[in-house]
C-alpha cells in the first residue's frame, strides 16, 4: 500500500497546518523520506497484543468469507 503523489501533497499540507510541537510518525513507511515536514518528527514502532475474543484476524477472516467472489 503506497501513497500517490496527490495524497503525499495533501498529507504534507495537512501536517503543515497543524499547530503542534512535534510529529509522531507511526505509518507503515517513514513519511519523512517522501515529504518535507516543517516540524520535528520522530518515528515510532508498535505491536498489537490482542486480549479479547474474537481476535481481529478471526473477525476479518469471517468478513472476507462473506464478500462476493
Amino acid at each position: 500500500m503506497g501513497y500517490g503523489s496527490q495524497q503525499i501533497k495533501e498529507l504534507e499540507h495537512t501536517i503543515a497546518k497543524i499547530d503542534c510541537d512535534a510529529i509522531v510518525v507511526a505509518t507503515p513507511i517513514d513519511i519523512r523520506r517522501i515529504m518535507k515536514l516543517d516540524k520535528p518528527a520522530v518515528r515510532v514502532g508498535y505491536k498489537i497484543e490482542e486480549r479479547s475474543k474474537p481476535t481481529l484476524e478471526k473477525i476479518l477472516s469471517e468478513w472476507f468469507k462473506q464478500l462476493p467472489s
